[in-house]
């Protein structure tokens, strides 16, 4: 097994980087992406589901390699909605993963993730989850409205796609596990904040966050009703894990 991960820290190692190791050049690493997706309507995001989620995530340069043991890392953001001024500050988080099987070959792939509903929302501001296990998430629709939207991603805590190479598809990410990065937190907000500490309050965002920030309110009109900032006067959101009690939500 130890050599098997040796295998794959040699794969990645002379992986170029798409992303730099400032919060500062992934963020606009982020809005790059976001923005080149969204950019083909017919091929992107349909705008309907952007509209009517309550966060988003956005990994630039997810750095996938194999050699018998496979495994998966990135690191990028996640913004919520606010009540009032559409999306707010980002949090830092980290995509990691691994697969077992007989795999060769390495890959860069960029990931989006749209949380749907409440429930999925409340497990993205725990420390750290998996995806999957702990939330539903589906592949999600390409196109320019999700009017043809399967029984299982009407369903779904969580809608994924990914870029690799060109060609932008949705991903049923199982097995993800995504986890706050208190390092780049810091690095942004002087603090090691937690992400429910950046997301669930009116945090003014870095100035290197205000592109994305702008596309986001541009390819998504503002609904005050998704907003997690209006159910948090009802109950708070700490990360907790859900109750029995939790209706989900779905798509209209």
């Amino acid at each position: 097994m130890k050599l098997s991960y040796l295998m794959l820290f040699l794969l990645t190692a002379n992986m170029p980087l798409s992303a730099a190791d400032t919060a500062e050049q992934r963020l606009k690493d982020s809005a790059e992406t976001f923005k080149e997706i969204m950019a083909i309507p017919d091929k992107g995001i349909p705008q309907d589901l952007l509209e009517k989620a309550h966060c988003i995530a956005i990994v630039p340069g997810v750095k996938q390699a194999a050699f018998v043991v496979g495994g998966k890392f990135g690191k990028g953001f996640t913004l919520c909605r606010r009540e009032r001024d559409g999306w707010g500050a980002p949090g830092a988080v980290r995509v990691e993963g691994g697969s077992f099987g007989f795999q060769i070959g390495a890959s860069s792939t960029d990931l989006v993730m749209l949380v749907m509903n409440e429930r999925g929302m409340r497990r993205l501001l725990e420390d750290k989850f998996t995806v999957g296990a702990e939330a539903s998430v589906a592949a999600g629709p390409v196109g320019r409205n999700a009017s043809a939207l399967t029984d299982a991603q009407l369903s779904a805590d969580i809608l994924s796609w990914s870029r690799s190479r060109g060609l932008f598809a949705g991903i049923a990410l199982e097995g993800a596990t995504l986890r706050n990065d208190l390092d780049v937190n810091r690095e942004l907000y002087g603090k090691p904040l937690r992400n429910n500490e950046i997301l669930m309050t009116d945090r003014r965002p870095p100035a290197a966050a205000k592109p994305l920030i702008v596309d986001l309110n541009r390819y998504s009109r503002h609904e005050a009703a998704n907003s997690p900032i209006e159910s948090r006067a009802k109950h708070k959101i700490t990360g907790r894990s859900d109750q029995s009690t939790d209706k989900e939500q779905k798509l209209k």
